[in-house]
């Protein structure tokens, strides 16, 4: 397996990669440079926006649910209109969104950060049918929402602490019980950032500064590891037909001409299958 270069757009903080269904193209975000990039047949296109967006679920054909720094929006790829949801710590000026995804039932997870990665400052949320509830909080940086095939649990991690977590959910797709560490990624000295579950349960990790995106099984055994050339690999997606490719966004930040391909989108052919996409309802 051998990536190869989807956008050669040189992002500040790529993140946020999304599949769409119905039009076949991938979506993703810069987060601090405030844009929206869509490639689809791979023809380009940006959206500007006036504050820090970073994650998004798919509502149907023209239109995405995105969160910012300060509130979840609709948003409509051929006006441009943006329709406001809800607040979203927005008179908490230390944070910003960060990763986020749709679940099973149409609900969309989105967890917030500071600015500077301020210890404790960030929290993971829940918004569904209406409402935006607060699912755990004292996050330092939110990452690896994601969730199992059967809707059944639904996995996080505080990036610093190297664990990832793995909570039951109910029939409503709500948090029940205590989130147990389901990985503990110490011993391999790697920072866990995005991840994604494919059909088949595995767990597939972008590990930031480690060049790759690694496999693990439901059980959480490791499989494999998928090369991609830059440093920092920030969120995966599958996606392309069947599902089968496994592209990546990187970031540039804090980095310089030793990592020539710094902050561009990657795509790699691989033998697995991803999940659709959820769809959020709104």
């Amino acid at each position: 397996m051998s990536a190869t270069i989807l956008s050669q757009t040189q992002c500040t903080l790529g993140e946020g990669p999304l599949w769409h269904p119905k039009l076949n193209c991938l979506f993703w975000f810069d987060i601090l440079e405030h844009r929206l990039y869509q490639n689809k047949d791979g023809q380009e296109r940006v959206w500007q926006f006036d504050r820090a967006v970073s994650a998004a679920g798919w509502v149907d054909e023209t239109r995405l649910l995105i969160a910012s720094e300060r509130d979840l929006f609709v948003f409509d790829l051929e006006s441009e209109a943006q329709t406001h949801l809800v607040d979203l710590e927005a008179d908490n000026p230390v944070t910003r969104s960060n990763d986020g995804r749709a679940d099973p039932l149409g609900g969309f997870w989105i967890g917030t950060m500071g600015y500077n990665a301020e210890p404790g400052a960030g929290a993971i949320y829940r918004f569904y049918k209406g409402e935006l509830r607060k699912l755990f909080g004292e996050i330092s940086i939110s990452n690896a929402i994601c969730f199992a095939p059967d809707g059944k649990h639904a996995y996080f991690t505080d990036t610093p602490t190297k664990l990832i977590k793995r909570v039951a959910l109910d029939a409503d797709g709500w948090p029940f019980g205590e989130a147990e560490t389901w990985l503990d990624l110490n011993a391999e000295g790697v920072a866990p950032d995005g991840a994604v579950i494919d059909a088949a349960g595995n767990f597939w990790n972008a590990q930031w500064g480690a060049s790759r995106v690694a496999c693990y099984d439901p059980a959480g055994t490791f499989v494999e590891a998928v090369p991609y050339p830059a440093t920092q690999i920030s969120c995966p997606a599958f996606g392309g037909p069947e599902l089968g490719t496994l592209f990546a966004t990187s970031a540039a930040t804090g980095l310089g001409d030793e990592d020539p391909l710094r902050g561009q989108v990657f795509a790699v052919q691989t033998a697995a299958q991803g999940q659709q996409e959820h769809q959020v309802l709104l």
